[in-house]
């Protein structure tokens, strides 16, 4: 018989878990010191034994693991995975039969009813991420869910955590026939290369897919874009599809000149036409500043949280100030597309950084429109967390 450990939760916390709050918080148990194999399954209960949930211990940056079931007479099974993920499956029909778009999230953790598990579907390969031991446990479950549906080339895995937190580097391959990479994937009919065995990141985010497809298709023509944080020039690639003038993307990787020269390519783009930047982000802030380049559109999708040699950035501190060296180098009437990841705060504070930004540059703006999470990446309505994407298109009024 599976081992399960009750959990004693504390009365701030009830009400949380009555309204089918799906993390388990650290802070929200009494004996969280009697877990300690990841993967044992808990239920929670208040003082007087009542039941409130069950769930698994799985430490990851979020808490201690996840909530999967109220009702106290599930089973936490094999039938209880094939249910959750054949449910996302059936949710997402349209997106497998778009041929326009090759790429999408298929289940995405407690948006799908299992915290700290997603999987990705890539033109036919599975890319299933593991955000804890206690999770990664229950691998063969997941695995043989998708054995059971079949009509997959090959199933890759990424291991996002460890005793520090970080990514775990090994071999992503998991079964099914090797893929050859890059790995070309269709976006709204653009073509984007990734890499399912080549670290954490595969190259594209595919939860800023409708923004990217608004950035060609409304807003990028006739236009001078710069692409800030620019990672593998993704939105670059749809800014310059979109008919954009030029584009200039900027970011400090080293590698992100030659990933980015790829998206490019992979789409019949001339990158040579283009600019492409490695530096830091602020520091070009500067220079084109000095320089007077100006730009008619700027994206701005930083990191929550980025470090380097000179400067340190927390999305939640510093926002108002990147708003600030933008609209130094923005032309009149010009757009910035602003976005964030960050989970720790909703769009409301993210409007206010945003404005603060404007304000302090003694500048006026109209908001034309806002993106969050799209369709295929589900969100527990319990868990506002989830829905963590943030974009607002804002354009410089004078």
């Amino acid at each position: 018989m599976t081992q399960i450990i009750e959990l004693k939760v504390k009365p701030d916390f009830i009400g949380h878990y009555k309204n089918k709050f799906p993390l388990i918080n650290k802070d929200a148990v009494v004996n969280n010191e009697s877990l300690s194999l990841e993967g044992t399954l808990v239920h929670l209960v208040d003082d007087n034994g009542n039941f409130l949930g069950k769930g698994y211990y799985g430490n990851q940056n979020k808490g201690i693991g996840w909530v999967l079931s109220f009702n106290e007479g599930e089973k936490i099974d094999s039938v209880f995975f094939k249910n959750k993920i054949l449910t996302a499956i059936n949710k997402r029909q349209s997106y497998y039969k778009d041929e326009n778009t090759t790429a999408f999230r298929l289940f995405n953790g407690e948006g799908d009813g299992i915290g700290g598990l997603t999987i990705d579907y890539f033109n036919g390969y599975y890319l299933i991420s593991w955000y804890s031991q206690g999770i990664f446990s229950f691998k063969e479950k997941v695995i043989s869910v998708l054995d059971e549906l079949g009509d997959y080339k090959a199933i890759y895995e990424k291991k996002r955590f460890d005793t520090k937190g970080q990514y775990i580097d090994d071999d992503d391959f998991v079964k099914g026939e090797r893929g050859e990479f890059p790995l070309l994937i269709k976006e709204n009919g653009m073509n984007y290369a990734v890499y399912l065995n080549d670290g954490a990141m595969v190259g594209i985010f595919l939860d800023q897919r409708e923004v990217r497809q608004a950035l060609r298709d409304k807003y990028a023509k006739g236009k001078h874009v710069l692409n800030t944080f620019s990672y593998t020039g993704a939105f670059s690639v749809a800014a310059a599809l979109g008919g954009a003038t030029k584009t200039t993307s900027v970011d400090l990787a080293k590698r992100s000149k030659s990933k980015t020269i790829e998206q490019f390519s992979v789409n019949g783009i001339d990158f040579e036409q283009q600019d492409i930047k490695v530096m830091d982000v602020f520091d070009y802030f500067k220079y084109a500043k000095r320089k007077e380049l100006k730009f008619d559109l700027v994206v701005l999708d930083p990191p929550s949280f980025a470090r380097s040699k000179k400067h340190t950035f927390s999305t939640s501190k510093n926002y108002p100030g990147l708003i600030k060296d933008t609209l130094a180098i923005l032309e009149k009437d010009g757009i910035i597309i602003a976005s964030t990841n960050n989970a720790s705060f909703g769009m409301k504070k993210f409007k206010g950084f945003i404005e603060k930004g404007f304000k302090d540059m003694s500048m006026k703006y109209k908001i034309l429109e806002e993106f969050s999470l799209p369709a295929d990446f589900q969100v527990d309505r319990n868990f506002n967390q989830g829905n963590y994407l943030k974009v607002v298109i804002v354009q410089k009024v004078n």
